[in-house]
């Protein structure tokens, strides 16, 4: 059971989840989309928000300025949420004004909040699940795509659920976080998208 809620963790990582949502998107939108737009956005973000951070994760790991993938402790985090908010900020300023789409605009600019407000956080010593804010941010921009195209994916939406729970399971479990620290996490997730939905819903 703890192998599986170990691995559970990995593939659930929040590392993943500004890619899944770009994927998302793609395979939702009934708006006509031509590949150059789709790569133009998809290539760029899998390696700035997937690649990179890896790469610097390695290089944190050698320095011993983090010891695991999971960064326990409250001054290891500060280190790679500021990488994850300056690349989030590069894609949003560099990579979708090339090729715009709104939803994407809107979904990486509550990224931003959502580590924002983890971030800040932090600096008020509480920890808070970043596994659960991705879950919670994934989650809720797939409900916003939903309405705003008015397409049925309440496959998607129950899968993800289900996902946000097992996530929120292996945390709990492998003692990584509270309750607290994991509902907390889920609702900035959730709020954070909610709130851009005016601008674009």
């Amino acid at each position: 059971m703890r192998l599986f809620l170990k691995i559970t963790s990995y593939l659930l990582h929040p590392l993943f989840i500004p890619f899944a949502g770009t994927i998302a998107y793609f395979l939702i939108t009934p708006k006509y989309s031509p590949l150059e737009v789709q790569s133009g956005n998809i290539l760029p973000i899998f390696i700035l928000t997937i690649i990179i951070p890896i790469i610097f994760y390695l290089i944190l790991r050698n320095l011993g300025i983090v010891s695991s993938v999971f960064m326990p402790n409250l001054q290891e985090r500060k280190y790679p949420l500021y990488i994850s908010l300056g690349l989030l900020i590069m894609v949003l300023f560099k990579v979708i004004p090339n090729n715009f789409t709104i939803e994407l605009h809107y979904y990486f600019l509550g990224l931003i909040a959502a580590l924002f407000s983890a971030l800040i956080l932090l600096f008020l010593n509480f920890n808070c699940s970043m596994h659960l804010l991705g879950m919670g941010s994934l989650l809720m921009f797939l409900i916003n795509l939903s309405i705003h195209f008015e397409i049925n994916v309440t496959i998607a939406i129950s899968i993800v659920t289900l996902l946000s729970g097992l996530a929120a399971t292996s945390r709990l479990y492998l003692n990584a976080h509270t309750k607290a620290e994991v509902l907390i996490g889920f609702a900035i997730g959730l709020f954070t998208q909610l709130f851009t939905v005016k601008f674009w819903l």
